[in-house]
């Protein structure tokens, strides 16, 4: 780890803010020990004392005692371990080093740095943990094949500096290895998959396939993409696809009318995170896979619930196995809290009133299901039953036509208003007032034209 830190690096430090890597305390306390026994447990990483959680800096008293109380904390660990002090300013630095002896423990306790927060384990946990996930996560390991010069995307890179606030007071490799992304000059996989021009050259299954299936049997597929750049590039695609794709409906207010898409945009953000962050990348086989059907969308990736992890924990407790790379995640605003991505998808389909999702979990595979409203047979639009659930505040003749003209673009007034079982000129009223809120067009003239829903 480099010794001697100077202005130039802090600053950094402080903008960049707190992650997988890095920690801020204003001052000692309990605590401080458990944040020293995640990093050893982790990669390592850099604790600023005389820092508040958003960065500020506070300053301290640095005194011997301090020191001391500090060194102190790392002398009851199990095993035996060392780190580093320095002092910048009135900042106190506590650089970490990656353990070479894991599992390390503190007062008979172990943790371990998930993404930019420290969780307790049990002793049983972080060594399964380790044993079945490898004392180097596939996350962690340095990557020969990639070169820094010919395969990295200065694109990519500029997103995520700007995506995750910082800002270019070092150059490139000192922002790398500040982030913990080099490791003897070569990128780490992490690193690879967020800066790679195509993560395909590199990693053959490192790709999200999305394909689009004509009715509910998955047999005839109707469009299908890959998407193999870098992994915000992928997300992002993946996201504009689904859009693209799916339905929108249409929510009336005593202001303009707003649009929304058929499942909600956030907990269809949270699933693909999760696919990318979690997934197993180390497998040979498998990619991770958006299916569009009638009736669902389904996001699998490769890799069921960490070993180590119970199914009875699953929304409850988190455990990566991409660690590092999901506390860049986190950097990039990708992910809210560690571990709460199962909950707020739960509470997103909820509130709009649709199904939760369904998770098929087992020991090679992690599915996430949304299933959609139902779909009116011989038709691409919006059902009967549709109008009644995404279109709010109008009365039921307006909603009846609107389904009557789904059904149906060249109907007449007539027969609209025969159905309906209202004159004519209480349905002129009501298409006027559709008209008004946006949400109807007429196509062409009387004759020979046709309704157009803007939905």
């Amino acid at each position: 780890m480099k010794k001697n830190l100077n202005q130039k690096q802090l600053d950094f430090m402080l903008q960049e803010g707190e992650g997988f890597n890095l920690e801020f305390k204003e001052g000692f306390d309990s605590n401080l020990g458990k944040e020293i026994c995640a990093f050893a447990n982790a990669t390592g990483g850099i604790i600023l004392l005389g820092v508040s959680d958003n960065g500020i800096l506070k300053g301290l008293e640095i005194s011997n005692k301090l020191k001391s109380q500090v060194t102190d904390l790392v002398r009851n660990f199990d095993p035996k371990f060392h780190i580093e002090i320095e002092v910048q300013g009135k900042v106190l630095v506590i650089k970490v080093p990656e353990g070479s002896n894991k599992p390390y423990s503190v007062a008979g306790k172990f943790y371990l740095r998930n993404g930019p927060n420290s969780q307790q384990l049990g002793r049983d946990e972080i060594r399964e943990f380790f044993q079945q996930e490898g004392l180097i996560l596939w996350d962690e390991k340095e990557n020969k094949k990639f070169d820094l010069e010919k395969d990295f995307s200065k694109i990519a890179f500029d997103g995520f500096i700007q995506k995750s606030n910082i800002s270019k007071l070092l150059n490139k490799k000192d922002i790398l290895q500040n982030l913990s992304l080099l490791e003897h000059n070569h990128l780490k996989n992490a690193g690879v998959l967020l800066f790679a021009k195509d993560t395909q050259k590199i990693f053959h299954k490192a790709m999200i396939t999305c394909v689009l299936y004509e009715g509910t049997n998955k047999v005839n597929i109707i469009d299908k993409k890959d998407f193999t750049k870098d992994l915000y590039h992928n997300y992002q695609d993946t996201l504009n696809y689904l859009k693209s794709k799916l339905n929108t409906r249409i929510i009336i207010t005593n202001g303009p009318h707003e649009t929304k898409l058929e499942l909600p945009e956030e907990a269809l953000r949270e699933a693909l995170v999760n696919a990318i962050g979690h997934r197993n990348y180390h497998a040979s086989g498998g990619k991770i896979l958006v299916e569009i059907s009638h009736d669902r969308v389904e996001i699998t990736n490769p890799g069921g619930l960490v070993k180590s992890l119970k199914l009875k924990d699953f929304g409850t407790k988190s455990m990566s196995r991409n660690n590092l790379l999901f506390g860049l995640l986190q950097r990039m605003k990708l992910v809210e809290n560690v571990g709460s991505g199962i909950k707020r998808m739960r509470e997103l389909m909820k509130k709009e009133g649709l199904e939760e999702p369904i998770f098929d979990l087992n020991e090679n595979w992690f599915v996430v299901i949304f299933k959609r409203l139902p779909l009116e047979k011989g038709t691409n639009g919006l059902v009967d039953g549709l109008v009644d659930g995404l279109v709010d505040g109008l009365v039921e003749s307006q909603k009846k036509i609107l389904k009557l003209m789904k059904k149906n673009p060249q109907i007449s007034k007539e027969e609209m208003a025969r159905k309906i079982g209202i004159s004519t000129t209480a349905l002129d009223k009501n298409i006027n007032t559709l008209k008004k809120k946006g949400l109807l067009t007429r196509i062409g003239p009387a004759k020979g034209g046709h309704w157009k829903l803007n939905t």
